[in-house]
C-alpha cells in the first residue's frame, strides 16, 4: 500500500485520488462538527475523543507501522505544538460565541491563508480561476457566519472575543495544513506519520478534560461523553487522515479548499438530520461555498 502511494503522488492518478479523500474529509468533519455541538462542554468534548484517539492508536504506533525516523519525529513534535493551540482556540471560540457563527470563521479563513502558505512554503501554483474560487469560498464562509450572527441574540462583548479565538482558530488551521502536508510528504511511510500523527497530538487535552471534569463534573451525562468521544476519534483518523492523505497525493491548497466544503455538507446535516431551517440565503451562500469548489479545482 506505501509504494503504491508514493507511486500515484503527483500523478493524474493521485489528483483523482486526492480529490476523493478530500471530499470524504470534509464530510467526515461535517459529521465531526455536528457530533460535538451543543451536548456537552468543549473542552469534555475534545478531551473524550482525544483520549480514545490515543486508545485507538497507540497499537497501529508501536505494533503495526515502521517506528518514525528522527526527521519525522521532530516535525510530529512541531504537530503537537501546532495542534494543541489549535485545539486551545477552538474551545475558547466555542465558550464565547454560538458554534454556527464562530465554525464559518474558523473554516473560511483557513483555505485562504493555506493557499498562500502553500505557493510560498511548498511552492505550489495557483492559477487565476483558482484564487478567484478561494475567494469565493472564503467569502462565502464570512458572510455565512454573519447571516448567523444575526440570527442569533448577540452578547457582543463575548461575540468579540469569540471571533477572535476564530481567526486565531483559522491561522492556525492554514498552519497545521500544511506543516502537515511538509510532514506526511517527509516521511517513508505515510501511515507511520498517520499513526504516531494521532497518537501524539491527542496526549495533551485528556490531561486538560481531567482537570476540568474535577471542577465541573461531566454535565450531559459521562455515559454520552464516552459514546460520543469514540465516535468522534473515528471519525477523526477518516476526516484528518483523509485531509493529510490528500496533501500527500495532490496539491495541499486544493485538497484544503475542498475539505471546507463541510460548511456545505454541515448545513445539510442540520437541515434534512436535525430539522434546522437553512433559508434562502444560506443556501445561496452554501451554493457560493460549493461553487467556489468547482472553481478551484476546474482551474488546476
Amino acid at each position: 500500500m506505501t509504494e503504491w502511494i508514493i507511486s500515484i503522488a503527483g500523478t493524474p492518478e493521485g489528483a483523482r485520488w486526492a480529490t476523493m479523500l478530500a471530499l470524504m474529509s470534509a464530510v467526515a468533519h461535517a459529521v465531526f462538527g455536528a457530533l460535538q455541538k451543543g451536548r456537552h462542554d468543549p473542552w469534555l468534548m475534545r478531551g473524550s475523543i482525544d483520549a480514545w484517539l490515543v486508545v485507538i492508536s497507540a497499537p497501529v504506533a508501536f505494533f503495526l507501522v515502521p517506528w518514525p525516523t528522527t526527521s519525522t519525529f521532530m516535525i510530529l513534535i512541531g504537530a503537537m505544538i501546532v495542534h494543541f493551540a489549535y485545539k486551545v482556540t477552538v474551545a475558547l471560540a466555542y465558550e464565547r460565541a454560538a458554534y454556527t457563527v464562530v465554525y464559518p470563521v474558523i473554516r473560511g479563513t483557513g483555505p485562504l491563508v493555506t493557499v498562500v502558505g502553500a505557493s510560498v512554503f511548498l511552492g505550489e501554483y495557483f492559477a487565476p480561476l483558482q484564487w478567484a474560487g478561494v475567494a469565493c469560498l472564503s467569502c462565502a464562509m464570512l458572510f455565512l457566519a454573519l447571516r448567523n450572527m444575526a440570527a442569533e441574540k448577540v452578547d457582543l462583548r463575548g461575540l468579540k472575543i469569540g471571533l477572535i479565538w476564530a481567526f486565531a482558530g483559522g491561522m492556525l488551521v492554514a498552519i497545521y495544513t500544511v506543516w502537515d502536508a511538509y510532514g506526511i510528504r517527509q516521511s517513508p511511510d505515510p501511515f507511520t506519520f498517520l499513526a504516531w500523527f494521532f497518537f501524539l497530538t491527542a496526549l495533551d487535552f485528556p490531561i486538560l478534560a481531567a482537570l476540568r471534569y474535577r471542577r465541573t463534573g461531566a454535565p450531559g451525562g459521562m455515559g454520552s461523553l464516552l459514546r460520543r468521544g469514540l465516535v468522534g476519534a473515528v471519525i477523526a483518523w477518516a476526516s484528518f487522515g483523509g485531509l493529510m492523505m490528500a496533501t500527500r497525493l495532490g496539491g495541499v491548497g486544493e485538497a484544503a479548499v475542498l475539505r471546507e466544503t463541510s460548511t456545505v455538507f454541515a448545513a445539510l446535516i442540520g437541515w434534512f438530520i436535525l430539522g434546522e431551517t437553512v433559508g434562502p440565503r444560506r443556501l445561496l451562500l452554501m451554493a457560493l461555498i460549493a461553487l467556489g469548489a468547482v472553481m478551484v479545482q476546474l482551474g488546476g
